[in-house]
């Protein structure tokens, strides 16, 4: 079913959203990015005369009660954003009675799902290695599946808007769908969204085809890279995770961030895209520092020639000219992960560049551009970007997961893939 054409007068539905948003150490919203993603999926509902249960995760309280995750923080920012007065359910697996005295028009919040472990459906306080652990483990997904029907039992509409955790085949995000029927069951606005984001990227893709992929580990990102090998024309690879290819050309990295033990996959990478074409961008110069801090002593030098004792922290003026010469020919773009170490601001300028030629890229000659993971997604904002490219994923994980070609549960149990 698709939720724009589902009329939800009526009906009562239940929500799987991503409120899993930062609080300060008075429990004060941060940043309400997640709430504001899900307002047009609530609002729709509420608008067509339904009534809406929400229910989130926030944190990782590993099946035990943590007031410091207490979705009850949120309640007056909720009830702002959606503009009405959102009641509260302080278990949600105890919420019967909540959901059946719930009007149309009204909103109800259900308390932390991860506040018990059947969400997650994973055994608590036992080790993998115990013999006992496989029992424990049906156990449990045994309980995960009352929990999930528990859930289930207080709508009569599933909807699915929480794209955070949609790689995640949890009790809410996956489990429920199983006990709403094909017409009864959605992705919301919001996942509908990401969703076409991705598929605008992997499957209908206009060439030429960059993806820039940053960050500090190629053992986190080493299945993405190799499923874009297959599809993308150009693959710009900076941030921390470069070193590990220098170092395994033979360059001398000093003490830059680098994995030793995937010196192997990334010659194999390099290997993989000459043959198939693909132009592999590595950087050709970085700004070193003499410690890992902001007020560090910098210098500039080749990639392959950086001194004992220093360690690579930025893209240099070099490295960007020839991305940026690639970015801006480039037809669809696909960005995650930073060049540098964007939490320091005199480390922070090639990532800013990078967001700025990808924005320009964007506006000025057309291209398709996703941009996701904490850092991309942060220089976007930082220099106020984000409207001026074509989507800024929500997911950080799923979307690494959708474009490393997994099939992701929270969709699949909704399409029935």
């Amino acid at each position: 079913m698709k939720i724009e054409q589902f009329n939800f007068a009526g009906k009562k539905a239940i929500v799987r959203v991503d409120f899993n948003v930062p609080l300060d150490e008075n429990g004060n919203i941060t940043d309400d990015t997640r709430i504001r993603a899900a307002l047009p999926t609530l609002k729709k509902i509420l608008a067509d005369g339904g009534a809406v249960i929400m229910m989130s995760h926030m944190g990782k309280p590993k099946g035990k009660v943590n007031p410091k995750l207490s979705l009850s923080q949120i309640v007056n920012k909720v009830s702002e954003r959606l503009g009405v007065t959102v009641k509260f359910a302080d278990d949600c697996a105890n919420a019967t009675e909540a959901a059946a005295n719930l009007q149309m028009g009204e909103a109800l919040l259900l308390e932390n799902l991860r506040f018990y472990a059947e969400e997650e459906g994973k055994p608590v306080g036992i080790d993998k290695a115990d013999p006992a652990f496989a029992e424990a483990k049906k156990e449990m997904k045994a309980k995960q599946i009352d929990f999930a029907k528990k859930l289930a039992s207080y709508a009569d509409v599933y909807v699915n808007d929480a794209f955070g955790t949609a790689h995640r085949r949890h009790a809410s995000t996956a489990v429920i769908a199983d006990y709403f029927d094909a017409d009864s069951k959605m992705l919301g606005f919001l996942m509908e969204k990401e969703v076409t984001a991705i598929d605008n990227v992997l499957k209908n893709a206009q060439h030429p085809f960059t993806a820039i992929i940053g960050g500090s580990k190629v053992s986190s990102k080493l299945g993405v890279i190799k499923n874009l090998l297959d599809k993308v024309d150009n693959l710009i690879i900076g941030g921390g995770m470069g070193y590990t290819f220098i170092k395994a050309q033979g360059g001398h990295i000093g003490l830059s961030l680098h994995e030793d033990d995937l010196m192997p996959e990334a010659l194999n990478v390099m290997a993989a895209a000459k043959e198939k074409g693909v132009n592999l961008s590595l950087s050709v110069a970085t700004v070193a520092a003499d410690k890992f801090d902001n007020n560090a002593n910098r210098m500039v030098v080749p990639i392959d020639q950086i001194p004992d004792g220093w360690e690579g922290m930025d893209a240099s003026e070099e490295s960007l000219e020839v991305w940026k010469k690639i970015i801006l020919e480039s037809k669809t773009i696909l960005w995650n992960g930073p060049v540098g170490v964007f939490e320091f601001e005199n480390f922070a300028h090639g990532t800013g560049e990078i967001a700025k030629y990808v924005a320009q890229a964007t506006q000025e000659n057309g291209a398709y551009s996703l941009v996701g993971g904490g850092d991309s997604v942060a220089a976007v904002n930082k220099f106020g970007l984000a409207d001026k490219v074509s989507y800024v994923s929500t997911g950080g994980g799923a979307m690494l997961e959708a474009i490393e070609g997994k099939v992701l549960p929270g969709v699949a149990a909704i399409k029935g893939e």
